[in-house]
């Protein structure tokens, strides 16, 4: 099956994007309150209320990140995506690399989070935790970028983002 290049990102994805964005954000600035509530809980005690909620709302904001992204997927494999536009061949490989990279993160950081908890497999946590730094490393770079061709290369790409019109 051949999946046609849009010109622009319909208003589906650009929700999705946006949606997953922000719940990340959210994760990545009270995804602390995770480990809070998992030590209260692996001591015996009883998790503070605001503890007991944002711990929960880790779990449920992660699970939502993964339905969100199997969407995404199934979205971008049916409508497809808008071609890059044109640019040096560096700049169109570390464009790809990333998205690539958030791509798998969006799927693996909700998939270890919840084999952590739910299965409680250890080295799942581990990684989990790991992948916090590199989402934050993953994000300033897609900012970077993102500014980088609203301000200094003058291009569409950032309005492909923020508009369903081509």
């Amino acid at each position: 099956m051949s999946v046609s290049q849009p010109a622009s990102y319909s208003r589906a994805q650009i929700f999705l994007h946006w949606a997953i964005a922000l719940l990340v954000f959210f994760q990545l600035i009270f995804g602390e309150s995770m480990g809070d509530y998992g030590h209260a809980l692996r001591d015996g005690t009883t998790p503070d209320t605001i503890t007991f909620i944002m711990g929960n709302a880790h779990i449920w904001s992660g699970i939502a990140i993964l339905v969100l992204m199997v969407a995404r997927i199934a979205l971008r494999l049916s409508h497809g995506a808008p071609a890059l536009i044109p640019g040096p061949k560096l700049q169109e490989t570390v464009a790809k690399t990333i998205h690539g990279l958030f791509y798998l993160l969006l799927i693996a950081a909700p998939l270890t989070g919840l084999a952590a908890w739910f299965l409680r497999i250890r080295p799942a946590g581990e990684i989990h935790e790991l992948l916090k730094p590199v989402f934050i490393v993953l994000i300033v770079l897609h900012i970077v970028g993102a500014l980088w061709h609203k301000f200094v290369l003058k291009d569409a790409t950032m309005q492909r983002m923020l508009s369903s019109k081509a």
